[in-house]
């Protein structure tokens, strides 16, 4: 018998449902609960064969407790390495690196200094050329963290005025600006690591409780062409659990954003039809790596990026 846990916050139905759909189909083989972290300790051996985290990102505890069972040999969804050193602007220059279509990003400093930092800190900075920047990307775009998730911080920028008001209130937050794609279709994909894709028409215009209320209609071909782009994502990063938003212009799909390895699954926002393909599907997965599994062995997933970087090995 081997355990899955999933490792949860404020969730309400995702977590749930899954423990009781894998439940159901380990037959028990395969048990399912809710992660229990008491004492945690580099000399223990954890029980768990998997864990799915979708909570980590908010408690820096429940990291290092996961990178610790992941030595010991328990499967984490996501890889907690990984995800402690990826950010969504690296991921944009990957995926430009990879031939997928990507709005044109631009990194820019925070706005305050780093805490502990003075003006010395900043001797290899030059001084912003704001009016090259706004001619590369035009009005209007975006202003987004470099690193963060769930719509936070989100500016659409509609002037020079309106930028220079809007970069003062990001405080210490280091920002991209990236081009605006005036969309026709918009899709939100659920991928898994085994290859499954799941394509959710998606509207982020509308209010937040209707977003999946979009009526694309979507052909065949572009069904094929996002379902390789969300493959291939997932394959360059090593995400077991991820989804990736497109935005079409002119009948091309744009990655607009692909680094979510907590994503929303509740059922709530989602709609029935969604929740229950992520349900079935990530039980499914979490049974697939339980298979697999085996203490005293490394059972994490790393992107085709990572296993392609070469190590020097000249000490």
């Amino acid at each position: 018998m081997k355990k899955i846990g999933i490792l949860f916050g404020m969730e309400d139905t995702f977590p749930w449902a899954v423990i009781d759909r894998i439940n159901q189909k380990g037959k028990g083989k395969y048990i399912a609960e809710p992660v229990r972290i008491g004492e945690v300790s580099n000399h223990k051996q954890y029980e768990y064969a998997v864990i799915i985290d979708r909570i980590s990102q908010d408690v820096p505890f429940y990291r290092a407790y996961l990178k610790n069972a992941a030595l010991t040999g328990t499967a984490v969804i996501n890889n907690p390495f990984w995800w402690s050193a990826d950010e969504k602007y690296f991921n944009y220059t990957l995926t430009q690196h990879l031939g997928i279509p990507t709005p044109k990003t631009i990194l820019i400093p925070s706005h305050e200094r780093p805490t502990d930092t003075t003006d010395k800190s900043f001797r290899n900075l030059e001084m912003m050329n704001w009016d090259a920047i706004f001619n590369a990307l035009g009005f209007p775009f975006y202003m987004k963290p470099y690193s963060g998730g769930g719509w936070k911080n989100v500016y659409k920028i509609t002037s020079p005025e309106d930028f220079f008001k809007s970069y003062a209130e990001t405080g210490q937050l280091v920002m991209t600006l990236q081009e605006n794609i005036d969309f026709t279709e918009y899709y939100r994909c659920y991928g898994l690591g085994n290859g499954k894709v799941h394509i959710m028409p998606y509207e982020p215009r509308n209010p937040h409780h209707l977003r999946y209320s979009a009526n694309f209609n979507t052909s065949d071909q572009m069904k094929k062409t996002i379902t390789d782009l969300v493959r291939k994502i997932n394959t360059a990063l090593g995400y077991d659990f991820n989804t990736c938003e497109f935005a079409v212009r002119d009948g091309i799909p744009y990655a607009i954003d692909f680094g979510n390895p907590a994503p929303d699954a509740e059922y709530n926002s989602v709609g029935a039809e969604n929740f229950e393909w992520i349900v079935e599907n990530a039980a499914s997965y979490a049974i697939e790596r339980a298979e697999k599994q085996e203490f005293g062995k490394t059972n994490l997933t790393w992107g085709s990026f990572m296993r392609g970087a070469v190590a020097d090995t000249n000490f």
